[in-house]
């Protein structure tokens, strides 16, 4: 069986494949977490405010030695990735495909944009051409709002929730939060008994419905 090759497939330009493919791949998941420290409480009040974009590096090997060619030939087709593209106003978005690895999850295919290419020529012919180098690439994935929200429909999003109400939040801002409209604070404070959203108690729990 012939050996799968990495390859970076623009969603609009030509792919590029690997010449070797990398040793190893870091994949960097993170959530971004808002703590809170209350009077009386021996520990801050922790609230989930987001994820944060899953990220992916890799270290891609060129070597052109034997050809005697400028190794910048295959490089500047990754590093031009990272570029404006013209038409498009901003770098394009790549799916980043390696055969049965999973690169993501379960998933063999990454789709990202390229936040940054560290190049590192490490030989050079009498002529001063590189002829090898190390590219360090670190890759963010990449979503539409519209595909985000899909996927959150997949989990139980409409359930009743508990929220603690913390310093300088509004009812507002929680409905825009938890309904992506704030104009639904209403309904936050009818199922509170709040008379007046401007005198809630930091610490106050609440119950954030379901919307039918």
């Amino acid at each position: 069986m012939a050996l799968e090759k990495m390859q970076i497939i623009p969603e609009k330009g030509e792919k590029v494949t690997a010449l070797y493919n990398p040793n190893e791949f870091t994949i960097e998941t993170r959530n971004q977490f808002q703590r809170t420290a209350m009077p009386g409480l021996a520990t801050p009040i922790t609230q989930f405010v987001s994820g944060e974009t899953q990220k992916i590096s890799l270290s891609l090997f060129f070597d052109t030695y034997e050809e005697g060619k400028d190794v910048r030939e295959l490089t500047g087709k990754v590093v031009a990735l990272a570029k404006i593209d013209k038409s498009l106003h901003t770098p394009p978005v790549c799916n980043f495909v390696w055969g049965g690895a999973a690169m993501s999850g379960d998933r063999a295919t990454f789709r990202g944009v390229i936040d940054s290419i560290s190049q590192k020529f490490t030989m050079f012919l009498n002529t001063g051409i590189p002829v090898r180098a190390t590219l360090t690439v670190s890759i963010s994935e990449y979503k539409t709002y519209d595909e985000q929200i899909k996927e959150l429909g997949l989990q139980s999003a409409d359930l009743t929730k508990n929220r603690v109400f913390l310093e300088g939040e509004t009812l507002w801002q929680i409905a825009d939060e938890m309904y992506k409209d704030p104009g639904k604070w209403r309904v936050i404070a009818e199922a509170n008994n709040i008379s007046n959203p401007r005198l809630i108690e930091p610490g106050t729990e609440l119950t954030i419905p379901s919307l039918e």
